[in-house]
């Protein structure tokens, strides 16, 4: 039961949190290009990880996150119907840029295996 309700706060907080940051936050070190990837909300419902990613500089943003998280706090009582409002952690999320190394490092091996056989065909002829 508590796992459900983790895992539906956790969609609900960041749906809100994406709109508050994007309508309401007035910071310039923010981002436009900020995109909230994911919401992880603890079992007892204390804490938030709110996994950030963005096109530019991220630490910069997530300072900006950290000095507007009070009044992302209240936004989030005003539009969420929950009685007590965890506590926000920013963390930097780096799927996307793992994601382009893999991809990076799939494609490199695929070429160094074209290359392999073109050079066994030539061997052949």
């Amino acid at each position: 039961m508590a796992r459900r309700r983790s895992s539906r706060l956790s969609v609900e907080m960041k749906r809100v949190i994406s709109e508050i940051i994007r309508n309401h936050v007035k910071d310039p070190r923010v981002s436009e290009l900020l995109s909230i990837t994911d919401v992880h909300v603890t079992e007892d419902l204390k804490f938030a990880k709110v996994f950030v990613s963005t096109y530019g500089d991220i630490e910069t943003t997530l300072i900006a996150l950290e000095s507007a998280k009070g009044f992302i706090r209240k936004e989030i009582g005003k539009r969420a119907k929950i009685r007590n409002i965890p506590e926000l952690i920013f963390i930097k999320d780096d799927s996307i840029e793992k994601g382009i190394y893999m991809s990076s490092l799939i494609d490199k091996v695929l070429k160094e295996e074209q290359n392999k056989n073109k050079g066994n065909e030539a061997d052949e002829e």
